[in-house]
């Protein structure tokens, strides 16, 4: 017996199809129930960090030095919107599960398999099913941002749109986590629990492994909060999205390899290596690309404009050779403070990382030393801080340091404001529209998408 790919005409329409999984998602309880505890979680996050902005933004009014320290983004967008990657990370698989579980556990995926589309087109419109479900989950937070204009809170457009993309991301690889989950289980139950394991097992990755070196610090790269941490630091990598992308697409196409029932499970075993092959490839040559913007208000990730023109013109390598090991805290310092920011002004930048323990024996050892090689010339220095390391790469290289730029400094926003008034939206308003529009999309009549599900033809 021919497999049904054999005959499937290539222009199958799949607005039908489309039309059926969104009317699908939107008509479950798993979607609006999310919804309904997104709220308050989000409600509450958002006044909370309003009230611990407020305070900080009442000494500030009086000191403009205390005022370049308020973001925007690290007081108010980043708490907000962290309660609802909890929410994505905890309760969103289950939405996603459902596109696929229900058909599945009824048997009503070995009708639609028989239909005239492709197993890749089936799971591709699943999948913008699920980035639907995402969109609509995430009301409540786009509803804070609109909140904290309204209290006359400052967004900068780069780095909240930056946010909202990673977020976005971040629901699209959950999301096809929970399909993958989904097409591998016998019922919806245990696809929730291999979806949960491997969301919440990347929190234990990333507590119990960060700061470390080696193995352990590859280990620790695969945690999906990783995924998040540049984008709320207003930095968007190139290399970062294209690994997220390529482990979505790789989950998707490990998807449509397992989807048709009839297909033995050898043929799956081996297809499913020949994927997982692709996307260790895909992600070796992306973690190679080490091009990013940084998109922060702030310039949190850059040098001064100056410094960045002046060391996009030093073509020789540069080694730094540092001898601290991954988790002292000076290292963290000199990486976020220093290292990244050189990594993406220099054109050619080597760290090598010593990894070497504090010799208590021996306290006139060269621990904590950093050694900067450029050229034929060397130096040592056991700061963390730009404004000496920078002279230090301007005197190796024979250069004059910029003149100080002007007009660059961050002028911060504080505000005193109080949410209490939008605790009312979140905790009543906002889920009283959710009900209502739950109650108006369950009585709408079955559309024609509707019918490929009962085994009418579009």
């Amino acid at each position: 017996m021919r497999s049904h790919e054999a005959y499937v005409p290539p222009t199958a329409p799949i607005g039908p199809l489309l039309a059926k999984e969104l009317r699908e998602i939107t008509a479950g309880r798993a979607l609006w129930t999310m919804l309904l505890l997104v709220c308050p979680l989000v409600g509450y996050s958002f006044a909370q960090a309003v009230s611990l902005y407020s305070e900080s933004s009442a000494p500030a009014l009086q000191s403009p030095v205390l005022a370049t320290s308020l973001s925007p983004l690290d007081g108010i967008l980043v708490p907000t919107f962290g309660s609802f990657y909890v929410a994505v990370t905890l309760l969103f698989p289950f939405v996603a599960i459902r596109v696929l579980g229900q058909e599945k556990e009824s048997g009503a995926l070995s009708l639609l398999v028989q239909f005239p589309y492709r197993p890749s087109t089936l799971i591709a419109t699943k999948f913008c099913a699920v980035l639907a479900a995402w969109l609509v989950v995430s009301i409540p937070a786009l509803s804070a941002l609109l909140a904290w204009a309204i209290l006359g809170g400052h967004l900068a457009a780069s780095e909240t749109l930056n946010l909202l993309f990673g977020h976005l991301l971040y629901g699209g690889l959950v999301g096809a986590i929970g399909l993958f989950a989904a097409v591998i289980s016998d019922n919806s139950a245990t696809a929730a629990i291999i979806a949960l394991a491997v969301t919440i097992g990347s929190w234990v990755l990333d507590f119990t492994l960060a700061g470390r070196s080696g193995l352990s610090a590859w280990l620790a790269q695969l945690s999906l909060t990783q995924t998040l941490r540049p984008f709320e630091q207003g930095l968007l990598s190139t290399g970062l999205v294209l690994r997220i992308v390529a482990v979505i697409g790789a989950l998707a196409a490990l998807t449509v390899v397992w989807l048709p029932p009839g297909t033995p499970v050898r043929t799956k075993i081996i297809r499913s290596v020949s994927c997982v092959l692709v996307v260790v490839v895909a992600l070796t040559v992306a973690a190679q690309v080490r091009a990013s913007v940084d998109l922060s208000e702030d310039r949190r990730n850059s040098f001064s404009s100056a410094d960045e023109r002046l060391l996009a013109t030093l073509r020789r390598p540069l080694i730094i050779r540092i001898n601290l090991a991954a988790e002292d805290p000076r290292y963290i310092d000199l990486r976020r403070n220093v290292l990244g920011k050189l990594e993406r002004a220099l054109p050619d930048v080597t760290v090598v990382l010593a990894n070497e323990r504090p010799n208590v024996a021996n306290p006139s050892d060269a621990y904590g030393q950093i050694e900067y090689v450029y050229g034929d010339r060397s130096d040592l220095s056991r700061s963390t801080s730009p404004r000496e390391i920078l002279p230090l790469l301007y005197a190796l290289a024979g250069v004059q340091p910029p003149a100080p730029s002007v007009g660059e400094e961050y002028p911060g926003y504080p505000l005193v404001a109080s949410a209490d008034a939008m605790l009312l939206w979140f905790f009543g308003g906002l889920p009283l529209l959710i009900v209502l529009a739950w109650r108006h999309i369950r009585r709408l009549p079955p559309d024609k998408g509707s019918r490929i599900h009962q085994g009418v033809k579009p």
